[in-house]
C-alpha cells in the first residue's frame, strides 16, 4: 500500500460535557497538528499517489472552515462533543467528499483510504480512517 501525508494545523476554541472532560467542560482552546494521509494499491499513471499539492490545499481548506472558531458556535455541533476522535472523521469525511467530487484530480479517483490524526501534543493524539 502507498501513502503521501500532508500536514495543517487547526486552531479552535470549545468546551464539552459530561463529567469524564473535568475542566475541558469550559470553554478552552486547543491547537492540533493534523496530518491527512492517502492510500492506494496501485500508484496512478504519473507514479503518483496524489497530487501532494492539491491535497494540502484541500486540507488546508478543509481546516480553514474551523480555524479560529468557536466551535459551540456552529449549528452543526450544536450539543456535539467536538472531540479530538470527531474531529479527525469531520475532517476525514470532508476531504473523501472532495476526493469524490474530483477536486483532488482525476488520478485520486484510484485513491481506496483517507486517514486523519490530530495531534493535540507530542504525547497524544487521535486518527481516523475510511474507505473511499
Amino acid at each position: 500500500m502507498f501513502s503521501v501525508t500532508v500536514r495543517e494545523h487547526l486552531m479552535i476554541a470549545h468546551s464539552f460535557h459530561g463529567e469524564v472532560f473535568g475542566p475541558a467542560q469550559r470553554l478552552h482552546g486547543a491547537t492540533f497538528l493534523v496530518d491527512a494521509t492517502f492510500k492506494r494499491p496501485e500508484l496512478d499513471a504519473d507514479n503518483i499517489v496524489v497530487d501532494i499539492g492539491l491535497a494540502t490545499k484541500e486540507l488546508g481548506a478543509v481546516v480553514g472552515e474551523f480555524t479560529y472558531r468557536n466551535l459551540d458556535d456552529l449549528p452543526e455541533f450544536a450539543g456535539i462533543n467536538t472531540s479530538t476522535e470527531f474531529l479527525a472523521k469531520v475532517i476525514a469525511d470532508r476531504l473523501a467528499d472532495r476526493v469524490h467530487a474530483g477536486v483532488l484530480g482525476e488520478g485520486a479517483r484510484g485513491l481506496t483510504a483517507v486517514s486523519v490524526t490530530l495531534h493535540e501534543s507530542h504525547i497524544a493524539w487521535a486518527s481516523y480512517e475510511r474507505a473511499l
